[in-house]
């Protein structure tokens, strides 16, 4: 077993994203830097979406900036336990 395997894995902070339609989103990232990639693509060219990904499944999400309506932050999550041999 390497070192690197015994090291706690850094928590991974969760943010929900309200869009209009009501439906919800939980991805990877704390509020402040979902918010900074929502404002990015905002401010891009034409139809750019704001891309995340989705805490649970972690699949690709792709959200049109103009459709958010809610930020909220989630927990803070634990990283993956280490694997055991």
């Amino acid at each position: 077993m390497s070192s690197s395997e015994d090291q706690p894995q850094p928590a991974t902070s969760t943010t929900e994203i309200i869009v209009a339609t009501g439906d919800r989103y939980r991805v990877e990232g704390d509020v402040k830097h979902v918010e900074r990639i929502i404002l990015d693509a905002a401010r891009g060219s034409i139809m750019q979406l704001a891309w995340f990904t989705e805490s649970e499944t972690r699949d690709a999400l792709a959200v049109n900036p103009e459709h958010v309506v809610v930020l909220r932050a989630g927990a803070t999550r634990p990283g993956p336990a280490p694997a055991s041999r």
